[in-house]
């Protein structure tokens, strides 16, 4: 199981720490970038869907094509967390290492799509509080965790649903 796990976790995160570095580098590269959420959740969603062939994987060589739904969700929970903690790591290291004014970069982003002076006013204020709290290193590890685990999850769920399988008697 062990070997399934990192196996699957550390491709997963080397993709996602590949894909992060290069959003980062076309933020800091392009003063009007664009991002695009739908985009990037899709990209995450597809990137996690290895934890499908990973649990299957598991159940079809370890456990002879028999898996019950915890052993799959747990397997894919880990590939997951394994992927995740491998961002979070490659986060820290980049942004305190490369990029510590990433937050002021991101801000001046997001407060380039503001519309109205309303907006402009409440974003500005979000953002300060944002970068407050993002002085905090835990809060950092935190907010760098949600984005990616969540998902990771959600596809192990999933993966679990469908791949679950009782023994043949």
């Amino acid at each position: 199981m062990k070997k399934i796990v990192l196996t699957f976790g550390l491709i997963i995160g080397t993709i996602l720490c590949a894909n992060m570095i290069v959003m980062v580098n076309m933020m800091y590269g392009d003063t009007v970038f664009k991002g695009n959420d739908i985009v990037g959740y899709t990209a995450l969603i597809v990137l996690f869907s290895l934890i499908f062939f990973g649990v299957r994987n598991y159940r079809n060589k370890q456990l002879n094509g028999a898996i019950s739904f915890g052993r799959a969700f747990k397997i894919g929970a880990l590939i997951a967390f394994v992927a995740s903690t491998m961002y979070v790591v490659i986060w820290l290291f980049y942004y305190y290492l490369f990029v510590p004014d990433f937050i002021d970069v991101y801000t001046a982003h997001v407060l380039q799509t503001c519309t109205t002076p309303e907006e402009l006013a409440i974003r500005t204020r979000e953002m300060a509080d944002f970068k407050e709290m993002y002085k905090n290193p835990l809060f950092v590890i935190l907010v760098t965790y949600s984005e990616v685990l969540p998902i990771g999850l959600a596809v192990a769920l999933l993966s679990a649903l469908f791949l679950k399988k009782k023994e043949n008697s």
